[in-house]
């Protein structure tokens, strides 16, 4: 933000500044306003608390100090309150939310909703009545949602897209459904994603679709071409044919472009503290006393006063940070859209990864473990943090497949995390002991519930032992 600011003209710098000055005449900081100075008084930081009253008065002259700081902390902000509504939108409670936004907003004068959580709460109840439209198999309805919040059509929600498409199928609109898949393989820049929705749109594309199709996924993906001239030959075999050879040559008919990722495409595991970082590590654009503040308090793992002094940011570099800091509070709806500046490249190539790296950690909390696997896919992750992701993806699927009663793929999952990790947390252990004894297989579930209870003896692995006998 400094070196976008250093490159504007006096002229144009001065004006934006006076503009800025004149909007705050006549006006009293608010509660959120007094956040950062409220939290430098209270910890005796005397240098920064007057470098943010300095600020203050210059954005309110006309506002009246008071002669003792301490009194602004009786000026309480909505701090619990904001939380319980971000946690209200988590939990899918979106009519209580938006009265709970409402109320604080009649409570609290000062305070208006940040856009950020106006934006999470409109796409969740967009999302909500999206997908009651979508069950009550109204494609009309379905599409004139989706034309009002076209965010719920973006690629990390590509399944909305898929199921729009199958709606307009279902309704005979074919020409439709193919172009809303064609859509997504325009926008989406990941493989899995991409390659999935070439094996829904062969149902409703003839071959000179299909061979088109495959074409824009090229085009989308230069790097995948063997990958995709796989999945056309299947495709193809599938139809009695072969996929002409016309379709796989992706760099020499479209000099290698790749899009922009994130367009608009048309019993739980507990997150280990691995998981939980509290900075990404790495060197950040930005830079101002409040960025300074921020960080600190994230370095200090004070996530409270992180949010607090981040509240209603809009610089990519500040919502970064508040975007670690909401997710270590456990609001990883919230995070998922402070990470979205960062991760669209704002800050660089290595912040966008690790911002993506955080919407990945901030799905899979959210237990959406085939979205967080499919941005993972797409994503250049380092080992660390791939293997960090893999290990909770597997874990994920492991106690969904055992919730479904799939064993077999139950014992896959959590072996393949064994491997992954070198050990098999005592749940998943006794999970996978069980998996085995509704197979049949008690020679396998005995030799497990008898390790782990010569480790520890409990009434868990006692009843396995008793069951496996």
């Amino acid at each position: 933000m400094r070196s976008d600011l250093r490159r504007l003209s006096g002229l144009t710098l001065s004006l934006i500044l006076a503009g800025g000055l004149a909007l705050a005449q006549g006006s009293a900081p608010t509660p959120q306003d007094l956040e950062a100075l409220n939290y430098y008084v209270s910890n005796g930081d005397s240098r920064a608390a007057d470098a943010e009253l300095r600020r203050l008065r210059a954005q309110f002259p006309d506002w009246d100090v008071p002669s003792d700081l301490t009194t602004l902390g009786q000026q309480r902000s909505p701090a619990a309150e904001i939380d319980r509504i971000y946690r209200q939108i988590a939990a899918g409670d979106l009519t209580e939310a938006r009265q709970a936004m409402d109320e604080t907003s009649r409570n609290f004068p000062g305070w208006t909703p940040p856009p950020e959580m106006e934006r999470l709460l409109a796409t969740a109840e967009a999302q909500a009545a999206f997908d009651a439209a979508a069950s009550a198999g109204n494609a009309g309805a379905a599409i004139e949602i989706a034309r009002r919040t076209p965010a719920i059509l973006r690629c990390d929600r590509v399944n909305n897209a898929w199921r729009l498409a199958e709606l307009q199928a279902a309704a005979g609109q074919k020409a439709a459904a193919l172009q809303s898949y064609r859509g997504v393989i325009a926008s989406c820049s990941g493989q899995s994603e991409v390659t999935a929705t070439l094996e829904k749109a062969e149902a409703v594309a003839s071959d000179a679709e299909l061979v088109e199709l495959f074409r824009l996924a090229n085009a989308q993906l230069p790097g995948s071409g063997p990958a995709l001239k796989a999945l056309e030959t299947r495709l193809r075999a599938g139809r009695g044919d072969t996929a002409p050879e016309a379709s796989a040559p992706a760099a020499a008919t479209t000099g290698g472009a790749k899009r922009t990722p994130g367009r608009t495409a048309v019993a739980e595991a507990d997150l280990p503290a691995a998981g939980r970082p509290r900075t990404a590590g790495v060197a950040r654009s930005g830079g101002g006393a409040g960025l300074s503040a921020v960080r600190a308090a994230a370095q200090r793992g004070d996530w409270r006063s992180c949010t607090g002094l981040t509240s209603g940011a809009t610089s990519a570099d500040i919502l970064y940070e508040r975007a670690w800091c909401v997710y270590n509070l456990d609001r990883p709806l919230e995070a998922l859209a402070a990470f979205e500046p960062a991760a669209s490249g704002r800050l660089g190539a290595q912040v966008a990864r690790d911002a993506r790296f955080g919407k990945t950690l901030a799905l899979l909390a959210l237990k959406m473990t085939e979205e967080a696997a499919r941005l993972a896919a797409a994503t250049d992750l380092t080992i660390q943090q791939r293997r960090e992701v893999e290990a909770i993806i597997l874990d994920q699927r492991g106690v969904r497949a055992y919730q479904l009663k799939e064993y077999r793929r139950a014992i896959a999952f959590l072996t393949a995390y064994e491997d992954l990790t070198g050990g098999l947390r005592r749940d998943l252990a006794i999970m996978r002991g069980y998996a085995y004894l509704n197979l049949g297989k008690r020679t396998d579930a005995k030799r497990i519930f008898t390790e782990l209870n010569n480790q520890l003896a409990t009434p868990e692995t006692r009843a396995g032992l008793n069951a496996s006998r």
